[in-house]
Order: structure tokens, then C-alpha cells, then sequence
């Protein structure tokens, strides 16, 4: 009999990580070795433990499953990546490819499409979640036909981790010790951000974060 395939599950819900882990663990061909409460501690887990698969939320504090996606694509370029989210939405299923996530998942039927999910990521085929190829691939030519592309980001990578933490409510000195950059230079981002979005102070940028799925409200 082959080796279970190894997942590590993220999630800062601890009922929905029992749940997934139930569905998981019932099958013969998989196993939860890992699981962690955000998406830093994922990528923490996934560099100390052999893991195949990776099974990302995407709304967690700290990090969020799309940025430990990114991080975890660039460290362990091995390792496959799922997205598990409630958000049936379009901008966040790109983010995910970009990532460097093989698959996108409904928390809402999870239950039905997660192990077979998990199966394709491991085999290196792409997994969308049923009733999403339509609308994503209708949206798509639309785009490429007004000449558009793929959406851009507005703002870039590290931008978007510090602005997730500052709506987070951390301060400068502990944003520095998280990313490991100094205060000065999250000042500098910070100073950066809030030129870029025509905002004025952290709540804006709080709503600005609410409002990109940063962080839940």
C-alpha cells in the first residue's frame, strides 16, 4: 500500500480545522500530520515537518493563506498548495494561482470536493471548484477582449503583508520583529501605502484591508 499523502491544514478556526481534518483522515490515501492557526505558523510548520500537501484558508491572522501560499511557493517549491475559503470570488481565485496554489476549494462543499481536490493537487492538475469554470473563463476573454489581462495589483507583496498587520492593529516596532525588517522601514511602507491608496490614517487603511479579504471584519 502507497505512503498518505501528508497534508498540512491551516486555519484559525479550530471547529473548521476538526471538521476538514474528519473528511481527511477518513480517507485511506490521506493524513494530517500538521496543523496550524495562521498563515505564519503554516509556513513554520510546513519548513519542520515533511509535508506533501498544503490546505490554506485564506482569511487568517498575520499571514493569509494567499501570502503563505506565495511564501511557502518560494521555500518549498515542492510542496502543493490548496486554497479552502468561503469567498466564491474571482480576484482571490487569481491571487491563488499567482501564489502558486494548484487548487481552489468551497468551504461550503467542502465535503464533496475537498478529497478529490487534494487528489488532483498531488498529481499536479489544477482543481476549480465546480460551477466556477463558466464564469472565471467568460470573465477572462472579456478582459483579454477589452485588452486588459489579468488584473493588476494595486499595491505589491510586501506592501499588502504590513498593511494586513498594521489593520491587525501591530505596531511599527512589532511589525519590524514579525517581517524582520526594521521600524524605520515599515514607516517608510506604511508612508508608501497610504500615498498609493489616497488614504489618511489607519482606519482607512483598516477598511481598505477589510475590504480586500486582509483581514475579516
Amino acid at each position: 500500500m502507497s505512503t498518505p499523502i501528508r497534508v498540512l491544514l491551516a486555519d484559525d478556526h479550530t471547529l473548521v480545522r476538526r471538521g476538514v481534518r474528519l473528511i481527511l483522515d477518513g480517507e485511506p490515501d490521506l493524513t494530517v500530520v500538521a496543523e496550524a492557526g495562521d498563515g505564519a505558523e503554516a509556513v513554520a510548520k510546513a519548513r519542520e515537518t515533511a509535508v506533501d500537501l498544503a490546505v490554506l484558508d485564506v482569511a487568517m491572522p498575520r499571514m493569509t493563506g494567499i501570502q503563505a501560499a506565495r511564501e511557502l511557493s518560494r521555500r518549498l517549491p515542492g510542496l502543493h498548495i490548496l486554497i479552502l475559503t468561503m469567498y466564491d470570488n474571482e480576484e482571490y481565485f487569481f491571487e491563488a494561482l499567482r501564489a502558486g496554489a494548484s487548487g481552489y476549494v468551497l468551504k461550503s462543499v467542502a465535503d464533496r470536493d475537498l478529497v478529490e481536490a487534494c487528489r488532483a493537487a498531488v498529481r499536479d492538475e489544477p482543481f476549480i471548484y465546480p460551477g466556477a469554470e463558466q464564469a472565471l473563463v467568460r470573465s477572462y476573454l472579456e478582459r483579454l477582449h477589452r485588452g486588459d489581462g489579468l488584473p493588476e495589483r494595486a499595491i505589491t507583496e510586501r506592501e499588502e503583508e504590513i498593511l494586513k498587520l498594521v489593520a491587525e492593529g501591530h505596531t511599527s516596532k512589532e511589525i519590524g520583529e514579525l517581517l524582520f525588517i526594521s521600524a524605520k522601514t515599515v514607516e517608510r511602507h506604511r508612508a508608501n501605502l497610504l500615498q498609493k491608496l489616497g488614504m489618511r490614517d489607519r482606519l482607512e487603511l483598516t477598511r481598505y484591508a477589510i475590504r480586500a479579504g486582509l483581514i475579516e471584519a
